[in-house]
């Protein structure tokens, strides 16, 4: 695989998983209801992927730091929508 398409590969997989985050959102949005989710499981998620998104920026790797860069906020929309509507 020559470096664009792995680039693509690389982009395609983070917006597949990155869409994981959306579902929940929405629903919190929606509802203004939180209970389901707790603190625990975004702030993990942003800690991890706070590393990621550095390692992608060390490395200079553009599809790990868009994909990790969008998990960060929709972990930090999660955390602030659960601190707002508990």
């Amino acid at each position: 695989m020559d470096a664009a398409t792995l680039e693509i590969f690389g982009l395609i997989a983070g917006a597949i998983t990155s869409m994981g985050f959306l579902p929940q959102i929405y629903k919190g949005y929606k509802t203004k209801k939180m209970i389901d989710v707790s603190y625990f499981m975004p702030i993990v998620l942003a800690i991890g992927m706070t590393m990621w998104l550095m390692y992608g920026i060390f490395l200079g790797a553009f599809a790990i730091i868009i994909a990790n860069a969008f998990g960060v906020f929709c972990c930090l929309c999660l955390i602030s929508m659960k601190k707002i509507y508990s």
